[in-house]
């Protein structure tokens, strides 16, 4: 005579079989993304020029244009809104109820509110914090192009499968997660079309996403409204700059 399961062994069963139901495309995605699109981190020259291909990049952006832009403005993803007073250091972060102030020189001055309410509680800081990660992101996406000198970066000249020439960028402090690199692939002219990113933040590495769409803002500043990032879009809108 043959003994039943008991209703525990047929518990863990049912379990397991959802487990591997829901964990295995996964994973099986996952691999084959991890072949399809993994690269190490290519090497390249420092030096004059690498800072060539950097200044010629920023010369077909227009950087004067974006350096005398005191404001930007712009929604991220429909989710985030930013009114950045470039020139004050200090830009307004808007997602759901919340508004936080912040101070970009010192963290300590930044201000919450919470549904219009100014918030002191003990949950301050976190917001804050919260409000400073979604900004660093949230505007590299806007201006990453004019941030490519800036202190703690290191450039390198890389020459690509196709023997063009590509700029490396690493940055090796500052921002939410230091020692990411990008690797930008630009146009003729020196534009961006799209970079490979090397960031800790993604498991993959090497992954692709494109920078289109350009818009010349009221500044002269020029910025992307669009990234395409495997099957994702990130659409950048309402995006405004000025001089004031």
């Amino acid at each position: 005579m043959t003994k039943k399961p008991s209703k525990f062994k047929k518990a863990l069963k049912i379990i397991g079989g959802v487990i591997i139901f829901f964990t295995l495309p996964t994973l099986l995605l996952y691999g084959f993304m991890y072949v399809k699109y993994n690269e190490d981190l290519p090497t390249g020259q420092q030096g004059a020029k690498a800072d060539q291909l950097a200044n010629k990049m920023l010369e077909a952006l227009n950087e004067e244009a974006y350096l005398n832009t005191d404001y930007l403005e712009w929604t991220f993803k429909g989710r985030h809104h930013y009114k950045w007073y470039k020139s004050d250091k200090t830009c307004e972060v808007y997602w759901d109820h919340f508004i936080v102030i912040l101070d970009l020189e010192n963290r300590n001055n930044s201000k919450v509110f919470v549904a219009e309410q100014e918030y002191d509680g003990i949950e301050k800081q976190d917001y804050i914090r919260k409000a400073e990660s979604y900004f660093n992101n949230d505007s590299f996406w806007l201006v990453a192009p004019y941030k490519v000198f800036d202190p703690g970066t290191k450039r390198r000249l890389i020459k690509t499968e196709e023997n063009k020439e590509a700029l490396l960028v690493t940055y090796t402090s500052g921002g939410t997660t230091p020692g990411d690199s990008y690797l930008w692939h630009l146009d003729a002219d020196g534009k961006p079309k799209n970079f490979q990113m090397w960031v800790d933040i993604l498991p993959i590495e090497g992954l692709e996403a494109t920078w289109e769409n350009w818009i010349t803002t009221e500044s002269g500043a020029q910025l992307p409204t669009f990234h395409k990032f495997l099957v994702f879009g990130l659409e950048i809108s309402e995006v405004k700059s000025l001089r004031l």
